[in-house]
């Protein structure tokens, strides 16, 4: 899996994951609050397959 997730785009998609999972947790949403996993482990993981069906890579270019 080659990076596509830059920093930026890393820590939002981590923040939305947790504060989704954590709204799901307490009852706040419903189950759609669990779905929080999926931009969690992009964010962890740092590779979307989105982005690459799409051809979009959000990582700075290496010199």
């Amino acid at each position: 899996m080659k990076t596509n997730v830059g920093t930026i785009d890393r820590v939002l998609r981590i923040v939305a994951g947790l504060v989704l999972i954590a709204l799901a947790a307490t009852g706040i949403v419903g189950w759609w609050g669990w779905l929080g996993v999926v931009p969690l482990a992009t964010g962890l993981f740092r590779f979307c397959p989105a982005y690459t069906l799409l051809g979009i890579n959000t990582c700075p270019m290496k010199q």
